[in-house]
């Protein structure tokens, strides 16, 4: 039983099965190769540079004022950890499926199973979330155009019903009724995912021409407004640096961690590489690089230009331009986040069905999954699938909390990759050779961690006797600065409870076994991530996962191509 829930693929396996273009027989052959190093960064810009740096830089900036540049080189790092760990995965299993198919390597199915079920929320959740936001950006550009959609054609139902705007309540009283059902939804949502998935079905190629070009196009115009902005810096608005402290810097995790999802989509598409064990660590840690030098900057000027306090709305950057009666700039500014928010979308619906092509192979998933098109050479019902996943949910859920969830379910796929990549080391000690491959191009630099990592502990233990009030007593009493107590209070300490005995048992490990110290940075960084992502998302996360498990055990399981 065990053996079966655990059992795993080796590289040989995977190299052989990628070598034969195993599908499932509906398709002529395999996936195109025509992306090269370029393309993947591009892809890799065109995923991170979205909604986070046209909206979500607001609130955290207004969270952690000038100080949350320290939170975006902070997140920026624990990326660039997992980075290391996921080049050296694709490198090592050059096809589609990204830390699904690196767990099934590392760890075995139903880990798996676990992560790829992950990735499927992450891919769809997020992308629900970039559909509402490109629907507002959408609109509002229409309405500066003197162009009106109608309110209840422009947000969910319960956000119409909740009456928190004036947007909302007129979208309630003029939305058509039958009976007591009110007909509202978010039709621009739903349009853009439609022209987003039919443009991925034809092809691999008219994607990344797309793609190539609404990059270049978003980046002139954010090198535009750090070049513009610059003159209209004022120092005295950074100070004090950090107002709120500490917490405050970290009380935007959620919103910054998602200004960097999506370096990770470049391993779903492995197997449309020329040369993916050289270029997709190439694309990942160059695409990583540009985008923190861009919001570092923007995040400066922006708070440099107004008081944090001001930087608290849906579209900062066009909000900042406006103070100072730029409004020509926050029209470009508006365009801009146009086509920067369908680039994003654009690749996570290009990543979602190729996470279920590659579960699909291994029998998790039923055949027609992985069917590729005989003439646009995609995985044609996944992606369409996809389409409907995400443009039907995009019609009537509200964006709040999504953005929260969709971090926790990559912050969880970035701590597998690096445990994965931690497991591997291991067992080559052992002279397990089914982890090799005969020309890996990327390995994760070692250093010993033997005592850097104690080192780092005992530092993390020194600050929070320091720094949380009443230290270790404070922390047990249940008792938070509001002077709350009860099972509220202790649910939200949980998290941290839990990542302090991570952090002390991998400490232990790290000085016993000597664990290379950049998979191990990266397995703490994430996990630490995760404790600030909230206890609510983690609940959910677990039911999310729990539907899945029962998933795998009605059909993957029995169907495993594995167990055959």
């Amino acid at each position: 039983m065990w053996q079966d829930l655990f059992r795993k693929k080796s590289i040989q396996q995977i190299e052989l099965e990628a070598a034969s273009g195993l599908s499932d027989g509906h398709g002529s052959g395999g996936l195109n190769k025509v992306l090269g190093v370029r393309d993947l960064t591009f892809m890799g810009i065109a995923a991170i540079v979205g909604a986070g740096i046209f909206s979500t830089i607001g609130t955290a900036s207004f969270q952690g004022g000038p100080g949350v540049v320290f939170l975006f080189l902070f997140v920026s790092i624990a990326c660039g950890f997992s980075a290391v760990c996921y080049a050296e995965f694709a490198s090592m299993v050059p096809v589609s499926g990204s830390a699904y198919t690196y767990s099934y390597v590392a760890f075995g199915e139903i880990i798996a199973w676990i992560i790829g079920w992950d990735l499927l929320m992450e891919y769809a959740i997020g992308n629900i979330a970039v559909a509402i936001s490109w629907s507002d950006y959408f609109t509002t550009l229409l309405d500066g155009l003197g162009l009106h959609i109608p309110e209840f054609l422009t947000m969910d139902y319960w956000t119409a019903k909740a009456g928190a705007t004036a947007d909302a309540k007129l979208a309630w009283a003029n939305a058509p009724s039958f009976g007591s059902f009110k007909l509202i939804c978010d039709l621009p949502a739903f349009l853009i995912t439609v022209v987003i998935t039919a443009i991925i079905y034809i092809g691999i190629k008219e994607s990344k021409r797309l793609m190539n070009g609404m990059v270049i196009l978003k980046m002139a115009v954010i090198v535009l407004v750090i070049i513009a902005g610059a003159f209209y810096v004022k120092p005295v608005n950074w100070h004090p640096f950090m107002p709120n402290g500490i917490a405050g810097v970290l009380g935007g995790t959620a919103a910054v961690f998602f200004s960097y999802i999506g370096f990770d989509a470049i391993s779903t598409t492995a197997e449309e590489c020329r040369n993916p064990q050289r270029d997709l660590p190439r694309g990942m840690f160059y695409s990583l690089i540009i985008c923190t030098v861009v919001y570092v900057l923007i995040a400066l000027v922006l708070t440099g230009m107004v008081s944090y306090k001001e930087l608290n709305v849906g579209d900062p950057l066009a909000h900042v331009f406006q103070s100072i009666q730029m409004d020509w700039m926050a029209g470009i500014i508006s365009v801009s986040a146009v086509i920067a928010t369908a680039s994003v979308l654009l690749v996570f619906q290009l990543g979602q069905p190729r996470i279920w092509m590659s579960m699909s192979r291994d029998g998790l998933l039923p055949p027609v999954f992985s069917r590729i098109h005989p003439k646009y050479k995609t995985p044609s019902f996944s992606t369409v699938l996809t389409g409907f996943v995400v443009g039907i949910p995009a019609l009537f859920m509200n964006l709040n909390d999504v953005v929260a969830l969709t971090s926790v379910g990559t912050l969880f796929a970035f701590v597998l990759v690096c445990g994965g990549i931690l497991l591997l080391e291991e067992r080559r000690k052992k002279g397990d050779t089914s982890q090799t491959v005969s020309a890996i191009k990327f390995k994760t630099p070692y250093v010993n961690g033997q005592l850097i990592v104690p080192a780092l502990f005992i530092t993390a233990v020194i600050l929070f006797l320091k720094f949380y009030p009443g230290g270790v007593s404070g922390f047990l009493s249940g008792v938070n600065e509001k002077g709350e107590s009860g099972w509220s209070v202790w649910r939200e300490k949980v998290p941290y409870l839990l990542f302090g005995t991570v952090f002390l048992a991998t400490t232990i490990l790290s000085f016993v076994k000597k664990l290379s110290l950049i998979p191990v940075l990266g397995f703490l960084c994430c996990t630490y991530l995760l404790c600030e992502s909230g206890t609510t998302n983690w609940e959910r996360f677990v039911v999310w996962l729990v539907i899945g498990l029962c998933l795998y055990f009605v059909y993957g399981k029995k169907h495993s191509r594995l167990r055959r």
